[in-house]
């Protein structure tokens, strides 16, 4: 039978489920060492904007972008699932937009996005990734959808949001999230 068939044995799977739990906890606190520490080498995939933050540093930086954008953010989890590789967790993400996402200004919007991560795990048990799906439009639907458009600060705001966000849709996408191996089948 195909190792994709089979799930790694309960004490496995709880052991993962833990460690996924943790990180999300983790993440909460802003406890960026104990987030870090559940990789051997910190690795996020971010597919809707076809982005790759690779290492450390690069991770770090995802963190302080993020939680300057969104310092209340959060998480509720909706489900977790196991697969032969994998603790797969849809979530909302939460948080109210005080600070710039990239180019787009703060609007003081609050959003709540419906998401899914897999955290992957390799033959030794470590995780891997995180790679993370979700809807950018429906964030920025939100955050845009709480300015007063009828008030000249809101419309400046909006503006320049909506230049933000044009310019970030500009960016090239990571080649790692491109070159993709199908899988084999047929067993």
């Amino acid at each position: 039978m195909s190792a994709r068939f089979t799930l790694p044995p309960e004490h496995i799977l709880r052991a993962r489920e833990k460690l996924v739990l943790d990180h999300f906890h983790d993440e909460v606190a802003q406890d960026w060492d104990a987030t870090l520490a559940t990789f051997p080498h910190p690795h996020y995939e971010l597919i809707a904007p076809m982005v790759v933050h690779d290492g450390d540093d690069e991770v770090r930086d995802y963190y302080r972008d993020t939680r300057r954008a969104f310092p209340d953010q959060d998480h509720e989890i909706i489900a977790l699932r196991h697969s032969h590789d994998a603790v797969i967790v849809e979530f909302w993400l939460l948080g109210t937009h005080l600070g710039p996402l990239g180019k787009i200004p703060p609007t003081g919007s609050t959003h709540r996005t419906r998401m899914t991560a897999y955290f992957i795990f390799d033959e030794h048990e470590n995780l891997t990734t995180e790679r993370i799906y979700f809807d950018q439009l429906t964030i920025l639907e939100q955050l845009l959808g709480g300015l007063d458009k009828r008030n000249p600060r809101d419309l400046l705001t909006l503006a320049r949001a909506l230049a933000g966000a044009v310019a970030t849709a500009g960016n090239e996408p990571d080649p790692r999230l491109l070159t993709t191996t199908p899988p084999n089948l047929g067993d």
